[in-house]
């Protein structure tokens, strides 16, 4: 499966957004992938995470013993790609703005890889490295389904996407004019 494959999928599934759009880093983008459309179906879901499950399979050397999702956007790719590796799917959830492993238990040395939906800077993969690092794990690799930064998001560990989609990002405050000329809408409201 390639690039091409996976935005297949996003477009099928309604997914494939064009307009203003507030990505939760604060950006500014004309592309907003919606993921929750594409995982509100299972067979895309299967699909898209069996594909990046074998990709880890090949990138990771050795045994994983825990898939990790960030809440919320991590949990159903994490929990179906841990479903395809054979690694019990657990998450991390924020308490007070800083993620924590609130439900679970992991032995200091677990081998994890975390999996997310979606990467644009990386920083919940940076967040869940530092809360597991915390613990004692030790974290092997991150994947996602779709790496909007096409590579260019350091998250201080090997990330394996299944897609890399660069999508422009910009500040709010240095948009380009056809950009700034839309109404934003920020993901998440039901005009989506």
């Amino acid at each position: 499966m390639d690039t091409n494959d996976v935005i297949d999928i996003f477009r099928k599934a309604g997914a494939f957004l064009e307009g203003h759009f507030i990505l939760t880093s604060g950006l500014r983008s004309p592309i907003f992938l919606q993921k929750a459309r594409v995982f509100m179906h299972p067979h895309y879901t299967e699909t898209l995470c069996k594909a990046l499950a074998e990709k880890l399979r090949a990138g990771v050397e050795g045994p994983i013993d825990f898939i990790v999702g960030p809440a919320v956007g991590g949990l159903i790719p994490a929990y179906e790609t841990s479903r395809h590796l054979g690694a019990p799917s657990i998450y991390v959830e924020r308490e007070n703005g800083t993620f924590r492993l609130r439900r679970f238990e992991i032995p200091a040395g677990a081998r994890v890889v975390i999996v997310e939906d979606i990467v644009t800077t990386g920083l919940s993969i940076r967040e869940t490295i530092t809360c597991l690092r915390d613990l004692g794990a030790e974290v092997l690799a991150a994947g996602c389904v779709v790496d909007r930064s096409a590579g260019k998001a350091d998250i201080g560990i090997p990330l394996i996407s299944l897609a890399q989609y660069e999508v422009p990002a910009y500040h709010p405050d240095n948009l380009p004019p056809e950009l700034a000329a839309i109404a934003p809408i920020k993901p998440g409201s039901r005009s989506l």
